[in-house]
């Protein structure tokens, strides 16, 4: 684990940007960049032009270590460069940005109001070859669709079990148990999310730590506790369809939380923007998420 990383993410002010779209969510984010499928032809080409999307963000004088202090990205953007430079290496190495890599592979069918990871094969070898690029933790989702006892309690099972992986590898694990925003008994759900994630901390340490992803909850500072336990890193928040205003607003409330915006943050960039209006649209993103990052 790179102690220099480590410090920034506990010390430092900022955010986190989620810039992990999968297969599946690709079309949508290029589609809100102005982008629709008659850009590409096949999956090969998509996939370069989200890549194209990331580097373009990446390197915009806007996306500074200043405010931004890590970046989430998709299997594929590890694998690829940014201006001849591995992108995980171009985080750190010229923007002082620590690097987090996605590393599950989409929800199972919905069960107990939630939806668990599908299976992740093959994890042992993509932690390391995450840990050969220079990632320095990782992240996997999950969904909440209910306050539903046993599904929750499964869903955070799972989401430890593979942390404990994890973190055996030397990386830390952002755990992310999403509770959808539309639900109605949203509060409710939350509440046991926290009760499972609490009973699970007891052995999670401060050498050896986790990150929590969690939806903005309705309850201000639900999450105190857990931002306060010694085993967790940062307690870092999802957008979760919130527009940006909205998100900033609830995430400022929320007292020692920052962002992990990923919709938000990208929100108002379109491909066919100059570099200097989308330097100047990203700059005005990045200082508001960041300013409800800092309460």
């Amino acid at each position: 684990m790179n102690q220099e990383q480590l410090r920034r993410m506990r010390d430092d002010d900022g955010f986190i940007a989620a810039l992990d779209q999968s297969g599946g969510s690709t079309p949508k984010a290029l589609r809100l960049y102005g982008l629709d499928e008659s850009a590409w032809s096949n999956d090969a080409d998509m996939f370069d032009l989200i890549h194209s999307m990331r580097s373009r963000m990446i390197t915009s004088v806007a996306f500074d270590g200043a405010r931004v202090l890590g970046a989430i990205l998709f299997e594929m953007t590890m694998d690829r460069d940014v201006e001849g430079i591995p992108t995980a290496q171009f985080l750190w190495e010229r923007k002082r940005i620590v690097p987090f890599l996605k590393i599950d592979k989409g929800l199972e069918s919905e069960a107990d109001h939630v939806q668990r990871m599908k299976p992740i094969d093959g994890l042992d070898s993509l932690l390391d070859r995450a840990l050969d690029k220079g990632i320095f933790g990782t992240k996997m989702r999950s969904v909440i669709l209910g306050a539903d006892n046993s599904g929750i309690d499964a869903v955070v099972a799972q989401q430890f079990e593979v942390a404990e992986r994890v973190r055996n590898k030397g990386l830390v694990p952002i755990i992310e148990p999403e509770v959808d925003i539309n639900i109605p008994d949203k509060a409710e759900a939350e509440n046991i999310l926290l009760a499972a994630i609490s009973e699970r901390l007891g052995g999670i340490t401060a050498s050896s730590p986790v990150m929590l992803k969690l939806t903005l909850p309705e309850s201000t500072d639900l999450y105190h506790s857990l931002i306060e336990h010694p085993g967790v890193l940062r307690v870092v928040a999802l957008s979760g369809g919130y527009p940006r205003e909205e998100a900033n607003r609830r995430l400022a409330s929320n007292h020692g939380m920052i962002a992990s915006f990923s919709r938000a943050l990208t929100e108002g960039l379109d491909a066919n923007q100059s570099d200097e209006e989308f330097d100047a649209v990203l700059d005005a993103s990045i200082a508001g998420i960041f300013e409800a990052s800092r309460t």
